[in-house]
């Protein structure tokens, strides 16, 4: 059996992040304007460089789509179609669009002649779950449907088996939302800032606390108690590890049944209910999605495209990830066996830990990171760009220290190789032994193909 090489699109936040995911193997992009998309912070494109951004992509043979997926309240409803004009003018490859009023309104434009035919595709926030929707949306005109992230692979297969003649998207990278495809109303209750206007303050990765609470017997709601000492949900999941039951099988623990307040770190004596069961806890902290180790399958189902997310990720994460997905893409095509090795080159990016999500059917708690809050890097640590090359030097501008000794990973789309620091000079030809963070310019020797360069810090054992 032939087998078709799926579309490798990736996150877009500004032009310079656009060049990487291109030049390390991205077929597509995707960015928006920050009013109708789901970044409203950390964007870097407006029209001039969606217009930028368009002809470049073209120009090179790629593609740029537009993320215009917001959830509308009135106000931006009547405010959209002028806004959305003059990008659809500019012929992008694609619109991804979530609310069926707005896709209304743009498609009776287009079919009127208004407006010029641009596909558009299905956001995942519409949470497409199974066939016969991704059948209502082909009927209305969609060209493409981004699946829900909630799907196994199993379920991808039927509706690919389903519907054989649109077009499929699957995330394969990136944050995971602990509510359907980021239908979440923390951000917008802690906050005002509404997940769905593209303003979320990432309110499950925050620090929380259990508190003890009790029953009012008039109104059955949640009382705090008082309580000698912070309950500690790590050291209760451990001591309790033996008759906790994950997903059934074993006896539950008896507080398990109880009813706890969490209180966040920020927001002390703000106690707010929640409840536990079987499953785990609900508001709380997801784990990062990696599918590498699943983009074999994903290309025998026949998905049209495999996406990253990460708009405001760095343009260290655009090209790792790009590199690492075009490789695995490139191998199942081929007939290759997968390499473990891109596991590994992805725990050099920081991550919240990973998970495959909902593609394998496994325990909830292997989608949670119950410890901390924050990214790691496990591997490596992105240190600097290459600005400009010659005479076998490079100048480099620096993101995180490095020293004279360290081993440094030279990430190119030509290829990786890695090479250890003997010296480094300052700009003005002085030695130097630690470049200190960012933003400071130093030289150092490096030979081969570094136009474009990335370095990054190879996390040595002790």
């Amino acid at each position: 059996m032939t087998l078709r090489s799926p579309e490798l699109l990736l996150p877009a936040g500004s032009l310079d992040k656009m060049r990487a995911a291109y030049d390390f193997g991205a077929d597509a992009v995707y960015a928006g304007q920050p009013r109708y998309s789901l970044r409203a912070r950390n964007n870097e494109f407006r029209l001039e460089q969606i217009a930028q951004g368009i002809a470049e992509a073209h120009a090179r043979g790629k593609k740029f789509f537009v993320t215009s997926n917001l959830l509308p309240h009135n106000d931006k409803v009547r405010t959209y179609l002028r806004d959305i004009e003059p990008v659809i003018a500019l012929r992008p490859d694609a619109l991804i669009m979530a609310d069926p009023g707005l896709i209304m309104l743009v498609l009776e434009k287009m079919e009127h002649g208004g407006w010029p035919e641009v596909p558009i595709h299905l956001s995942v926030q519409a949470n497409t779950m199974n066939y016969a929707a991704v059948k209502f949306w082909q009927k209305v005109g969609i060209a493409r449907i981004i699946l829900s992230r909630e799907l196994s692979l199993d379920e991808v297969a039927k509706i690919r088996e389903e519907c054989p003649d649109i077009e499929l998207e699957v995330f394969v990278h990136g944050a995971l939302c602990i509510a359907y495809s980021g239908r979440c109303l923390l951000s917008g209750y802690f906050n005002r800032r509404d997940p769905n206007q593209g303003t979320c303050t990432n309110a499950c990765r925050w620090n929380y606390q259990t508190r003890p609470a009790a029953l009012d017997p008039n109104t059955g709601e949640p009382i705090a108690q008082p309580m000698e000492a912070d309950f500690s949900f790590n050291q209760a999941q451990e001591e309790a590890q033996a008759t906790f039951a994950a997903c059934g099988g074993s006896a539950r623990h008896p507080l398990a049944d109880q009813v706890y307040l969490l209180e966040e770190k920020e927001r002390p004596g703000q106690l707010m209910p929640i409840m536990e069961d079987e499953h785990g806890t609900y508001i709380m902290n997801s784990k990062d999605l990696r599918a590498v180790e699943h983009v074999q399958r994903l290309v025998e189902i026949g998905v049209d495209s495999l996406k990253i997310e990460g708009r405001t990720k760095s343009l260290y994460y655009v090209a790792r990830t790009a590199q690492v997905y075009r490789r695995a893409i490139d191998d199942a095509v081929a007939g290759r066996p997968f390499d473990p090795t891109l596991i590994t080159e992805l725990e050099g990016l920081a991550n919240r830990g990973y998970t495959s999500g909902f593609l394998e059917r496994r325990p909830m708690h292997d989608y949670q990171n119950y410890e901390t809050g924050h990214s790691t890097a496990r591997r490596s640590q992105f240190v600097a760009e290459v600005r400009a090359v010659g005479d076998g030097w490079a100048e480099v501008e620096t993101k995180n220290r490095f020293d004279v000794g360290d081993l440094l990973e030279v990430i190119h789309p030509s290829g990786n190789r890695l090479l250890r620091l003997t010296q480094m000079v300052d700009l003005e030809g002085q030695p130097v032994q630690c470049a200190q963070g960012s933003p400071v310019r130093v030289r150092i020797p490096l030979e081969g193909p570094a136009e474009g360069a990335l370095l990054a810090r190879v996390l040595e054992s002790a």
